[in-house]
């Protein structure tokens, strides 16, 4: 029973590392990367799609990338998207067949407006992990009855073991972000 709610605690947990991750790779440094548009949502029909599913992406130059989509008649809709995302600072063009997105160069008020934003979201990684936490604990708390206390008291230690280690990871990925934000 423990085992079971120690590994739920962990798997959820990863999982608010990865998203955190993710979170992460949304954030433009200096180059273009696909990445960077998986969650621009496109207004297709009347129903919000994500980028990734109506047009591939290429990253011919540093700076540039290179949108076809599957369906010329969203082209309008999907330039329209991606002028509208904040945080790129983009300015699409297209030609009637591909969009092209030539990101500007990063001044160093706007690195450090990504570097906050990013630590932004590794604290809502964080607060979920203890969120995780929290219930898990409280899981924890409502198997006193059923097992002993001493088991219960070494799940909660590793339970706290278990969650610095996932705070850690998300600690480590905000510092390479930030170092990638920060590189000239």
């Amino acid at each position: 029973m423990i085992a079971d709610v120690l590994s739920d605690a962990t798997a959820r947990m990863q999982k608010a590392v990865e998203v955190a991750k993710d979170d992460f790779s949304s954030v433009r440094t200096g180059r273009a990367n696909p990445q960077l548009f998986q969650k621009i949502m496109v207004s297709y029909y009347g129903t919000p799609t994500p980028l990734a599913q109506l047009a591939s992406m290429q990253n011919p130059e540093a700076r540039t990338l290179v949108v076809t989509p599957y369906d010329k008649s969203a082209l309008k809709d999907i330039e329209q998207a991606i002028r509208d995302t904040p945080n790129l600072g983009a300015n699409p063009t297209n030609d009637g067949n591909i969009i092209r997105v030539t990101l500007p160069e990063l001044t160093e008020e706007r690195r450090r407006e990504f570097v906050k934003i990013v630590r932004g979201k590794a604290e809502d990684a964080r607060v979920s992990v203890r969120n995780i936490r929290r219930k898990t604990k409280d899981d924890l708390d409502a198997l006193k009855g059923d097992v002993g206390d001493d088991e219960v008291s070494r799940a909660e230690k590793e339970l706290e073991q278990i969650t610095k280690s996932h705070v850690d990871a998300i600690d480590d990925a905000l510092k390479r972000k930030e170092a990638e934000l920060l590189e000239v």
